[in-house]
């Protein structure tokens, strides 16, 4: 329910289109990154670039998008959500459009660097509001529902930018992000406000001492650190899968927006099956979890060695997305909770974390494993799980010791 609070210092104009509004944008970031998968292929070789130099677009609005949450957070949360959230609307449109009448990749990447920036300011501002208009058991419903909204965005999006590469090509993806976030931006202007509670003086010493706080709860640490390693495994595919499918697979880029489609369904799956287990021991169902997913990549690197197919891929590829789902909203949830009265500066920092160490980890191991077949691409994934592994041991030894409250 509402707090006295919120209802006395909100300057939202319709709080129910608002909420609606703050749930739309979440899935922003996914859009931002899944649309254009099924064009990387095709933006390549009408560029004349090698996959690495493409692949690199992605990697660029990652680092930025989680770099700036680091900073982002503590000016939202001294200074408001609202302008500065709709103000990161209009230049994400204008960047939009840059890159789809440009064929210059370096112009490319210098605006999906914007493209990051304004992403994490948009996505930081709108995961606080429910912080800031929300408490209790509401909170952690609509914290819950997070992972499960945003995964409508690696849903939604390569499956329509399969079709928008097919149809009309690559440019038109982005295109598409420009009219989607023109319409968002025109209805926050109708219906929201800001909302912001607790505003944090702006002064670097404190913020620096909120952020040592955050990084020494062990927990908080190590539990970014689970999200990073799921996360990468979506990442992974979403780097390699369509250069496999389209290249090693030979199929069209409407098939690979439709395996991207499948896997950001399982993602979903695992974030509802989270959310209706979240009662449930912390520890027990995810180190289940975790051995699931470790049986399951054991047993796709060694089916690739017999039988390889994309249906094979998908099979395995699925129960894996879901694992990874499972495990990011648990953690996301316990994450942003964490700290209620910092919420922009623990949700940009826990988001720009998992992206800034993702970006790295998942670049690094495509160089090391290139996108070449489905054997790779298993490697890829045990690499993963391996390190969530060693996490979920250091976690139960420091449970042991401290006796934390995970699961409240």
């Amino acid at each position: 329910m509402l707090t006295t609070s919120a209802i006395t210092t909100s300057q939202v104009k319709n709080q129910r289109v608002s909420t609606i509004l703050a749930f739309a944008l979440l899935p922003l970031s996914g859009f931002a990154t899944d649309i254009y998968i099924p064009s990387l292929p095709n933006m390549g070789a009408e560029m004349h670039i090698s996959s690495i130099q493409v692949q690199l677009t992605l990697t660029l609005f990652l680092i930025s998008y989680g770099t700036s949450q680091l900073f982002l957070g503590s000016v939202l949360d001294s200074f408001g959500r609202y302008k500065f959230s709709t103000g990161a609307l209009m230049v994400f449109i204008l960047a939009s459009i840059i890159i789809a009448v440009t064929h210059n990749i370096y112009v490319i990447y210098a605006m999906r660097i914007v493209h990051g920036i304004t992403v994490a300011m948009i996505v930081i501002a709108k995961r606080a509001y429910f912080v800031d208009v929300y408490e209790g058991a509401q909170l952690k419903h609509y914290l819950s529902m997070f992972t499960i909204i945003w995964s409508a965005g690696p849903i939604v999006a390569p499956f329509l930018g399969g079709y928008f590469q097919h149809t009309f090509g690559w440019q038109s993806n982005f295109y598409f992000l420009a009219a989607l976030a023109s319409i968002i931006a025109v209805l926050e202007l109708l219906y929201s406000g800001e909302t912001i509670r607790h505003r944090t003086a702006f002064h670097l010493k404190k913020i620096a001492a909120i952020y040592v706080e955050m990084i020494k709860a062990t927990t908080f640490s190590l539990g970014i650190l689970m999200l990073t390693f799921a996360y990468s495994m979506v990442i992974m595919y979403n780097m390699t899968g369509p250069f496999i499918i389209e290249h090693h697979f030979k199929f069209t880029p409407v098939v690979a927006g439709y395996c991207s489609l499948i896997l950001g369904l399982a993602w979903m799956t695992g974030g509802f099956i989270g959310k209706a287990l979240i009662n449930r021991p912390f520890f027990g169902k995810l180190f289940i979890n975790i051995l699931v997913q470790l049986i399951v990549v054991v047993l796709m690197i060694v089916t690739a060695k017999f039988v390889n197919n994309v249906y094979v891929l998908l099979f395995f590829a699925f129960v894996i997305h879901v694992g990874a789902g499972f495990t990011y909203n648990n953690y996301f949830t316990y994450c942003l909770s964490r700290f209620p009265k910092n919420a922009g500066m623990s949700g940009g920092f826990t988001g720009g974390m998992v992206y800034v160490l993702l970006s790295l980890l998942t670049y690094v191991v495509v160089a090391v494993i290139p996108a070449k077949d489905q054997l790779n691409l298993s490697y890829s994934y045990l690499v993963f799980i391996l390190l969530s592994v060693v996490i979920m041991l250091v976690l139960v030894g420091v449970r042991r010791k401290q006796a934390p409250a995970i699961a409240d």
